[in-house]
């Protein structure tokens, strides 16, 4: 399919040069790369950011975490929603326009989120935020591979990945320097100016693209996809919540899962039959490209839905301020960073399946490093899984993107990207509500766990009791019988935050084994064509 390009600042609309620099320049398709980049940092940075400010947020509304879990599964939701329309509004709209506007939409998200008043004006922003990260993520990386040929789009996209390491290494340490020496408003003014110069720099630097002919817009697979995705999330976020007294048989959630998969049943008819479908399912035929999709599905799950873990753990456990926490995750995203530039070298010149499957092994066993930390864990059994994490990120995201997308052909580019992402996504979502939802339980079981294993009638207790008292008495006063209680206030406390940490265990255990089946479809995936041939395929 051929392209046309619209004008704006100056461009010829019949070629669709840049208003700055010329396309036929050769560094202009590396200013394009870093112009996404600004995109890209912003959009992965609001979904690590917000991690570290979790427990500064919980304190300040006295929500708990079934009810904070949605500040971060309503971004991931409505992201995962708005995803498959990106292909739909910049092959409608032009890509320069469409990435403009997301980049404006995102910004104002923010600045609304920094103004939020309680928890529920707070996740209503955040929708906000992630319909212009939906469309900032897939039309960035279409626009990326659009400027780059086959043979060195696998660099490419390596560089891209360096704005997401960024954000997962400067995203929590700036969102921990904010809430310490400000407030936790601040983590969401900081994209402000960022998304300014961001607006800037596309409407400077890019030419538009704009497909000659559009498709019509598949409103029933919208409204049926955002359904399924609304109703399932809210199925499994509130199965365990306080309010739900029923639990998971409960009329409503009930009723969810029902809804849900109705709605998957409308969307799934709806796609395979409309001459337009919102999600070209038909994509999935590629048999790398739909493989790839599992695998990252399955790593979405694990990685995404534990990462709200760890700030929690070293806040309310460790007792980490915001900054502290923040700061073990710098050289995750260093690493990350550092390794995503080889690991696209390497796909390009050898088999990109032995990296991804790397990647996927040492992303394993640093999930299962964290099922052995506890209430006085060192520093560097805390740091280490956390150097292998970035290390095998870096490796494996590279190589998959170059394997899914090796053979799709340009003018389908978009509508790829726009379902690569939202598998991901989609699995992200679905990892935060399940764990959080994990999590819950697990508290909930090692609490009466340890609660009957605690006997009030035996030697050891009463000793550390009587041992509580006397600490008691010289350090706050009062009677025996109010030092008796603080006492046992104290180890009630203790037996609390040992099942916090349990249950935390539990969760990087189960994301851990999620994570190494990502090693049973790596094996099915074929490599990748050589240059000539994905050439040829991009040019169909």
């Amino acid at each position: 399919m051929s392209l046309a390009s619209t004008g704006s600042f100056g461009l010829d609309t019949g070629r669709g040069h840049a208003s700055v620099l010329h396309q036929s320049h050769r560094m202009y398709k590396w200013l394009v790369l870093g112009n996404v980049m600004i995109g890209t940092f912003m959009a992965v940075l609001d979904s690590t950011i917000v991690n570290v400010g979790l427990p500064k947020i919980m304190a300040t509304f006295g929500v708990t975490i079934d009810k904070i879990e949605w500040v971060m599964t309503a971004y991931l939701l409505v992201l995962a929603v708005m995803l498959p329309t990106s292909g739909w509004v910049a092959d409608h709209f032009g890509y320069k326009r469409t990435y403009g506007f997301a980049l404006f939409v995102f910004t104002l998200g923010s600045f609304l989120c920094g103004m939020a008043w309680n928890e529920n004006t707070l996740i209503a922003f955040r929708i906000i935020q992630g319909a212009g990260a939906g469309f900032l993520m897939p039309v960035g990386m279409a626009i990326v591979t659009r400027e780059f040929p086959p043979e060195r789009r696998g660099i490419a996209l390596g560089f891209w990945s360096i704005a997401a390491a960024a954000s997962v290494s400067f995203g929590p340490l700036i969102g921990g320097y904010l809430i310490d020496n400000f407030s936790w408003h601040t983590i969401f003014y900081v994209n402000v100016p960022v998304g300014i110069i961001g607006i800037f720099a596309t409407m400077v630097i890019q030419r538009e693209y704009k497909t000659e002919h559009t498709r019509g817009f598949d409103f029933i697979g919208f409204a049926s996809v955002t359904v399924f995705l609304t109703f399932l999330l809210l199925a499994l976020t509130d199965g365990n919540s306080s309010w739900n007294t029923g639990g998971w048989t409960s009329t409503f959630i009930l009723t969810c899962f029902a809804l849900s998969f109705a709605a998957l049943v409308i969307f799934l008819v709806a796609e395979f039959n409309a001459k337009h479908p919102l999600i070209e399912l038909r994509l999935l035929k590629d048999f790398n490209f739909g493989i790839t999709n599992i695998v990252l599905f399955i790593f979405g799950l694990g990685m995404f839905g534990s990462t709200f873990l760890m700030p929690l753990y070293l806040q309310n456990s460790l007792n980490y301020t915001p900054f502290q926490a923040g700061l073990v995750f710098l050289p995750t995203g260093i690493l990350q960073g550092a390794m995503a530039p080889v690991a696209g070298f390497m796909s390009d010149r050898v088999d990109a399946r032995i990296p991804a499957a790397a990647g996927i092994v040492v992303l394993g066993i640093s999930m299962y490093l964290n099922y052995f930390l506890s209430l006085f864990s060192m520093h560097s059994q805390i740091m280490l899984p956390l150097y292998l994490r970035g290390f095998a990120m870096g490796l494996m995201f590279t190589p998959l993107s170059t394997l899914a997308l090796a053979n799709i052909p340009r003018h389908r580019m978009a509508q790829a990207s726009g379902l690569f992402n939202v598998i991901r996504q989609v699995g992200g979502s679905f990892g935060v509500a399940l764990f959080g939802t994990l999590l819950t339980r697990r508290v909930m079981f090692h609490t009466a766990s340890y609660g009957i294993a605690v006997n009030e009638h035996s030697a050891a207790f009463q000793k550390i009791l009587h041992g509580l008292e006397h600490f008691s008495q010289h350090a706050v006063g009062g009677s025996t019988a109010q030092s008796s209680l603080r006492g046992r206030g104290l180890i009630i406390a203790h037996v609390m935050k040992q099942a916090f940490v349990s249950a935390v265990n539990d969760d990087f255990l189960v994301a851990g084994a999620i994570t190494i089946i990502c090693l049973v479809p790596i094996f099915f995936l074929r490599r990748k064509r050589s240059p000539a041939g994905v050439r040829a395929a991009t040019m169909e």
